[in-house]
C-alpha cells in the first residue's frame, strides 16, 4: 500500500537562465522555468490544476520572492483547482510538500511548483537580501533579540553553532573547506554553474572571515533565477512524456525547539528531526543513497545534514568529509553534484531538487555520476527548519 507522499510523482522540470546580476524581472525568469517544466512532463498548460511555491511574494528581504502565485496564474492563464504559497513551515520544501499533499488528497492532478530569487540584481540597487535591520528597517519579532548582540543574518548564528560543533568534536576549518571544494570541482563540470574557477584550500583558507569559523567561501551565492517542477498523481503515468522520478519519503518534522540558540543540543539543527521522520516512512536506508544533494547555504549546514541523515554519526562529520574523497564525484557519496549553492548559486533549496531530478533520469551529462543511480535525497534548510525527500527512479 502506498503512503501519501508515494501518491505523488515529479513529471518535468525546468529552469531558467541562472546567473549574477541577470537584470530580468523574476516574472520572465519564472515563465521560461514553468514552461520548461510543463513541456518536459509532456503537458500542456491546460493540464495543470494546481500552483504552488516559496514562500510567496514577499517584497523584503529585496529580490528573495520576487513572484507570486498569483502573478503565475494571470500569467499563464492557469485553470486552478488549489494553490498555495507559504513561507512557514519545514525548511525551503513547503512548497513541494505542499503540491505532494495536495495530489494525495486528490485536489489537484498535476501541480506547478516553481522557486523564483532576484537577490543578485536586488543587491546592486544598494540593498543586501537576508539581512536583518537593514536600511533603517525596524528589526521585529525573534531578531529583536538577536541583532543587538550582532547576529544580523545567518551567517552570525551558523557561525556560532560551527564553533560549538568545532568545540565538541575537533572539527576543523579544513574539514568545512573539504565541502566547498568539493561544490568547485563539481561546478567546473557543471556549464551552467555561477563559479567554476578552481579553488584550492589555501585559497579558501586565505579568503576573508565573515563570522568565525565561517569564510568567504563558506557562504552561497546570491543570484538570479528560477526553478520550476509539475508533481503529478501517480495514476496519471499514462499522460506523462516520460517515466517520471518517485516521490519515497518526506520528513517534515520539529521535535525540537523552533529556535536558533534555544535548542537542547546546538550541535544539531532541525535536520536531525526531519531526518528522523524520513527514515521512519521507508525501508530504504542511507547505505541505498547514490546520491546526495544537500543544502550548502554554508558548508556547516551541509556536514549537518551529512550527520542527520546518517551517512556517519552524530560529531563525525568532520572525518567524514575530509580530504574530499567520500564525498566526492565518485566517491561513497556524491554530495552536491552540480556545484551546490556554494558554487552554482543559490535558488533557496531548488536547485537541489533540480539536480536530484536530473540525476536520476541521466540528464546530468558532464556531471552525471558515474553509474546508473537509483536513489537520491534532497535536505535543505538550516538552523531550526528542515525539511527532506527521499526520490527513486523506479521503486
Amino acid at each position: 500500500m502506498r503512503s501519501p507522499e508515494q501518491q505523488a510523482v515529479i513529471s518535468g522540470i525546468g529552469t531558467s537562465a541562472v546567473g549574477r546580476r541577470l537584470g530580468r524581472a523574476g516574472l520572465d525568469l519564472t515563465i521560461d522555468a514553468c514552461l520548461e517544466a510543463i513541456a518536459d512532463a509532456g503537458l500542456t498548460r491546460d493540464d495543470i490544476d494546481g500552483l504552488a511555491t516559496y514562500p510567496g511574494f514577499r517584497p523584503d528581504p529585496p529580490g528573495m520572492s520576487p513572484v507570486g502565485v498569483s502573478d503565475v496564474k494571470e500569467a499563464l492563464a492557469l485553470p486552478l483547482n488549489w494553490y498555495a504559497g507559504a513561507g512557514e513551515g519545514p525548511g525551503q520544501l513547503i512548497g513541494l510538500f505542499s503540491a505532494i499533499g495536495a495530489v494525495a488528497a486528490g485536489l489537484a492532478r498535476h501541480v506547478l511548483l516553481f522557486r523564483t530569487v532576484t537577490e543578485s540584481s536586488a543587491q546592486t540597487a544598494g540593498r543586501r537580501a537576508s539581512v536583518n535591520g537593514t536600511d533603517g528597517e525596524r528589526v521585529q519579532a525573534r531578531f529583536e533579540w538577536s541583532v543587538p548582540y550582532k547576529a544580523m543574518s545567518a551567517a552570525t548564528l551558523v557561525g556560532l553553532m560551527a564553533q560549538r560543533h568545532m568545540h565538541e568534536f575537533g572539527t576543523t576549518r579544513e574539514q568545512l573547506g573539504a565541502i566547498a571544494l568539493n561544490g568547485r570541482r563539481n561546478a567546473q563540470r557543471n556549464p551552467a554553474a555561477v563559479y567554476r574557477d578552481p579553488l584550492t584550500m589555501d585559497d579558501y583558507l586565505a579568503s576573508r572571515m565573515i563570522s568565525t569559523p565561517l569564510c568567504l567561501y563558506d557562504c552561497d551565492v546570491p543570484v538570479d533565477g528560477s526553478a520550476a517542477f509539475i508533481v503529478s498523481h501517480v495514476d496519471t503515468l499514462p499522460e506523462l512524456a516520460h517515466p517520471p522520478v518517485r516521490v519515497e519519503a518526506i520528513g517534515t518534522s520539529l521535535l525540537g525547539r523552533d529556535s536558533w540558540d534555544q535548542r537542547a543540543d546546538l550541535t544539531t539543527m532541525g535536520a536531525f528531526d526531519a531526518a528522523s521522520m524520513l527514515w521512519s516512512r521507508t525501508d530504504l536506508r542511507p547505505a541505498d543513497v547514490d546520491v546526495a544533494e544537500l543544502y550548502d547555504g554554508f558548508t556547516y549546514l551541509a556536514l549537518q545534514w551529512i550527520e542527520a541523515l546518517g551517512f556517519c554519526g552524530h560529531g563525525e562529520g568532520g572525518p567524514f568529509v575530509e580530504g574530499g574523497k567520500r564525498i566526492a564525484f565518485d566517491g561513497e557519496i556524491p554530495l552536491n553534484t552540480h556545484g551546490g549553492q556554494l558554487s552554482a548559486g543559490r535558488l533557496h533549496g531548488y536547485g537541489f531538487l533540480h539536480e536530484a531530478c536530473t540525476q536520476l533520469w541521466d540528464r546530468g551529462g558532464e556531471h552525471q555520476v558515474p553509474g546508473t543511480p537509483e536513489v537520491a535525497v534532497v535536505g535543505t534548510g538550516g538552523g531550526p527548519l528542515g525539511g527532506c525527500v527521499l526520490l527513486t527512479r523506479s521503486r
